[in-house]
């Protein structure tokens, strides 16, 4: 082999590795910068989605807070109407009453 073939070989075994070597560094220079798009998009999703969560959660137990006293507000009028109508309901009452 001649030295000029041989030093076209080289060559170009140089620019085939050249070439290899850049795609992968901006390959992964692409990567590096998606995932740090990506982390600061989930930070700022995830902060806004706590926000909203402690906001549904307050307003969540205020409704049930609410709904908690009405119901017990209703339980103790069904207890006062259960009473009213026993009185009305319970046995007659007799004018004369046998004593002896």
């Amino acid at each position: 082999m001649s030295p000029e073939t041989l030093t076209i070989i080289l060559s170009a075994i140089g620019v085939v590795l050249t070439l290899t070597t850049s795609l992968f560094a901006a390959g992964a220079w692409m990567v590096r910068r998606i995932d740090d798009r990506i982390d600061a998009v989930d930070e700022k999703l995830s902060t806004r989605i706590d926000a909203v969560d402690e906001k549904l959660s307050t307003r969540i137990d205020a409704v049930d807070d609410k709904l908690s006293a009405r119901i017990d507000a209703i339980a103790t009028d069904v207890t006062d109407l259960k009473i009213a109508v026993a009185r009305l309901e319970g046995p007659p009452r007799h004018l004369l009453t046998a004593s002896r």
